[in-house]
């Protein structure tokens, strides 16, 4: 019982380790975001001031709103396109297939940095689209976010029959009822996922949205970077209320899905 005591506490300490690595420096943020402290090092006080700051400016108020609609309305055209693009593979001969995964997997691997110049080399300069407009904006963040969608849908459709498709064809389903009634609810946990990431890629970018937004628009990325270059103190402690924000958020979202996995998988064993 020692012996086996004394094999997992190297484990436990290398993933403690880990964890204070990971979110030491988010949870010393959001300390940082209840005080009054114009620069983190030193306390003058405990205060929600940064909090009501975030939600009474305009600009931030104007900022934040653009970027969660570029977040959500981008990351809807990614799952429709990941989605897709994944059964249409899984439905194709054994080398389309291999040629599209590997095809989608280098926009994956490739820099955001390349992507962005590239969507805005095509999109602005050679088809001539007005970058003043947000389509190369939502483009960029399509084309960013809808090959992660693709990987999350591929594993659900591999886990599925793949005869349930021509069975409900032979029943007399239309080929439109047989994807929308049968595949698709079948792959939904791998669309829903797939759309959460794009939605967290979306919000997360810097350097496609840098390249093709609008010179008057700033996702929360782009203000972040302009907002730490200036000397606007108000400004910027507030930013330390939206970070400690999204990170709640996410944290919410993550324990309710794993909630939510948990009790289909209980009702499944059931």
């Amino acid at each position: 019982m020692k012996a086996a005591v004394k094999k997992e506490l190297p484990g436990k300490i290398f993933i403690g380790a880990m964890l204070v690595i990971l979110y030491l420096p988010i949870l010393v943020l959001a300390f940082y975001s209840f005080t009054t402290s114009a620069n983190i090092g030193s306390v003058h006080g405990f205060s929600m001031d940064n909090y009501v700051n975030l939600f009474s400016n305009e600009e931030l108020r104007s900022m934040i709103f653009g970027t969660v609609l570029l977040a959500f309305g981008s990351s809807l055209l990614a799952a429709a396109l990941g989605t897709l693009g994944a059964i249409g593979a899984f439905y194709s001969r054994k080398a389309a297939r291999g040629v599209i995964g590997g095809l989608n997997e280098v926009p994956v691997i490739n820099a955001d940095v390349v992507t962005g110049f590239s969507v805005c080399i095509m999109l602005v300069v050679v088809l001539g689209i007005d970058k003043n407009t947000f389509v190369p904006l939502v483009i960029g963040h399509v084309v960013l976010s809808a090959p992660f969608v693709y990987l999350s849908v591929t594993p659900k459709l591999k886990q599925m029959d793949s005869s349930l498709y021509e069975a409900a064809m032979d029943l007399g389903a239309t080929p439109r009822q047989a994807l929308t009634k049968v595949v698709l609810p079948q792959i939904q946990p791998g669309i829903v996922s797939g759309f959460a990431l794009a939605v967290t890629l979306s919000l997360d970018d810097y350097f496609i949205a840098s390249y093709t937004k609008p010179a008057t628009f700033d996702t929360i990325s782009t203000y972040v970077v302009n907002a730490t270059k200036g000397s606007q103190t108000e400004i910027k402690t507030a930013l330390w209320a939206l970070s400690t924000l999204i990170f709640l958020i996410v944290v919410l979202a993550v324990v309710l899905m794993n909630l939510r996995g948990g009790k289909e998988e209980a009702d499944f064993e059931d």
